[in-house]
């Protein structure tokens, strides 16, 4: 435990080498002291407020500060305040001092209370286990934040930066959560496996269905910015990443089942335990892949909603339609292909180990 605990260490300060220095535009936090509509009728769809607004941080912090709010009738874009709320203030010097505009309203409270609150219960339900599940969380965002986004932007391979990144996931998650023993590499095998067959399977897809990687308005915004961008290899991540979490649970699942089997009886032949790593999969199968395709539909809805207003034939061939379906059809061929890779190597990794634990009278699992 305490070499990965270094191995871990040094991953994080290698984190600034990765880190993207990159010009973020200044803002600040304001708090609306005022609103008045400059028309006189809120009930105007298109219309502007006058909002006054006391600046809460930064050099000019405490000064109240005149600024218009223009409404465009547009839900998607318009930002509606009244008084006591808070607002993001973008700062920006235009040579004779500093300009301000409302950007957005403050929203990351509500972030920080469901953080909280999901941190809580996972260590609160899960003891020991939910504590090194919420470590192995934290490091697995700060690696896709702090190493795979600057590598992308540097113009590494998003394909290979992805599959780097989530070999060091599968490996902190398992070993943190299932200790060093063949369980836990067995899990993170079968995982890795699984994950380079989607993304195998996902640079298919894109090529024989022409897709362009543009799969909604973030990609376009992207585009303005680093148009060098391998927009292609970006969306074939992004498949493999959002596949990662479901495909580390299923081959844990079944890791660890034979290796409990195991543990009941050690006359089971490597044959036996495979074809019970195979059973228990089945159950897991259905459930699993269900969970996944759900996730893609419920993130979709608003995109299928529209499929009422356009030729369904035209719909199912459109580029955004085809790559959401192909994303949730990878994963879930993904999560199907992990129950034989997992079964296969943690029946011979787990019999293997244990036999040679019990010549040279070793533990046979931490």
């Amino acid at each position: 435990m305490k070499k990965f605990i270094l191995f871990v260490l040094a991953i994080f300060l290698l984190l600034p080498v990765f880190a993207d220095e990159s010009n973020i535009l200044p803002s600040e936090l304001g708090l609306v002291q005022s609103v008045e509509y400059i028309d006189g009728n809120n009930a105007v769809a298109q219309a502007a407020q006058k909002v006054n607004v006391k600046i809460l941080t930064g050099e000019f912090k405490g000064e109240n500060v005149e600024l218009e709010n223009i409404l465009t009738g547009n839900p998607y874009y318009d930002i509606k305040l009244h008084k006591g709320v808070k607002v993001i203030l973008h700062a920006e010097d235009n040579g004779e001092g500093v300009e301000y505009s409302i950007e957005d309203i403050k929203r990351a409270d509500t972030i920080v209370w469901l953080s909280l609150l999901f941190c809580g219960l996972l260590i609160y339900v899960g003891r020991k286990k939910g504590l090194y599940s919420l470590v192995s969380i934290i490091i697995t965002v700060v690696l896709i934040t702090h190493c795979l986004c600057p590598l992308i932007l540097i113009g590494i391979n998003p394909v290979a930066a992805s599959i780097i990144i989530c070999v060091l996931s599968t490996a902190v998650t398992m070993y943190l959560v299932g200790g060093f023993n063949a369980k836990s590499t067995s899990a993170a095998a079968g995982a890795v496996l699984s994950l380079l067959f989607a993304a195998a399977l996902a640079w298919l897809t894109m090529k024989t269905a022409h897709l362009t990687g543009f799969s909604g308005e973030n990609s376009t915004f992207l585009y303005s910015a680093y148009p060098q961008l391998d927009f292609i290899g970006l969306a074939i991540s992004m498949m493999v990443l959002a596949t990662l979490g479901a495909v580390m649970d299923v081959a844990m699942s079944i890791s660890s089942t034979i290796n409990e089997i195991y543990h009941t009886d050690s006359n089971k032949t490597v044959k036996e335990l495979f074809i019970s790593g195979m059973n228990v999969g089945r159950d897991i199968i259905g459930t699993m892949a269900n969970t996944l395709i759900l996730v893609y539909l419920g993130g979709s809805i608003s995109l299928v909603l529209l499929a009422g207003n356009i030729d369904l034939y035209k719909f199912i061939n459109l580029n955004q339609v085809v790559t959401e379906v192909s994303s949730a059809l990878i994963g879930s061929i993904a999560i199907v292909i992990c129950v034989p890779f997992t079964a296969l190597v943690a029946s011979g990794l787990i019999h293997k180990y244990a036999k040679k634990a019990e010549k040279e009278k070793l533990p046979f699992s931490d």
